[in-house]
């Protein structure tokens, strides 16, 4: 039997844990005091311990660099809680479960991600890259309103709901919101309450017009015969 299956198998492994290394580099660099002007290839691939070139041969460059990071912070912080989230049987318990896991997910890396869509506002790829997934989170939004407007049909139209909770559930609201005193619990709290006040409000019949008044006519003074 050729052996070569084996050591193919052993290099992915060793490419993955290379790939891993690099991209909590990153985010190390991404989250320490420097910041955004101490984050170069350069310095990642330092820090990481590796080559130059194995930065730029894994992920091709910075952007791509920073794309991939968002997949690995997603991965490890997202994507379950979002799948539990759509398994939910009513729609408001999945908006609620969806809120709280676009939560958590923004405080589990809250200054790296917030530097990194800092980033895109100077660069356009990135900037790329950030709104594709705002794009996923109000797809997310709409699957979801859907399922609940099917129950209770909305006043205000589909687009405009889902863009009020795509800004509600967004990283800059969250961190807005957090502070430095706010507990993630306590943001998720304050966002559900929000967002269910809107849908109430959204979801209320039209209330009627009232028709404009006429002033009233006060009876003149009659004179004496």
């Amino acid at each position: 039997m050729s052996p070569r299956p084996y050591r193919l198998g052993r290099r992915r492994v060793a490419v993955e844990e290379t790939r891993v290394k690099i991209l909590e580099a990153a985010r190390d660099l991404l989250a320490a005091e420097g910041g955004v002007s101490a984050f170069t290839v350069d310095a990642v691939a330092e820090h990481a311990g590796v080559a130059r070139m194995t930065v730029y041969y894994q992920f091709n460059s910075k952007p791509g660099l920073l794309e991939a990071l968002f997949d690995h912070f997603a991965k490890r912080g997202l994507v379950d809680s979002l799948r539990a989230a759509f398994q939910r049987s009513q729609p408001l318990e999945a908006l609620d479960a969806l809120i709280a896991a676009f939560c958590g997910f923004w405080a589990s890396d809250r200054v790296a991600i917030r530097r990194m869509r800092g980033l895109a506002a100077i660069d356009a790829e990135i900037d790329v890259s950030v709104r594709a997934r705002d794009e996923r989170r109000r797809d997310a939004l709409r699957t979801i309103l859907g399922r609940a407007a099917q129950q209770q049909p909305l006043r205000r139209p589909m687009d405009e709901t889902v863009d009020v909770l795509l800004t509600l559930t967004s990283f800059e609201v969250f961190d807005s919101l957090a502070g430095t005193s706010r507990t993630t619990a306590d943001v998720i709290t304050l966002l559900t309450d929000l967002v269910h006040a809107h849908l109430q409000e959204a979801s209320r019949p039209a209330r009627l017009k009232r028709p404009a008044s006429t002033p009233s006519k006060r009876p003149g003074k009659t004179r004496a015969d």
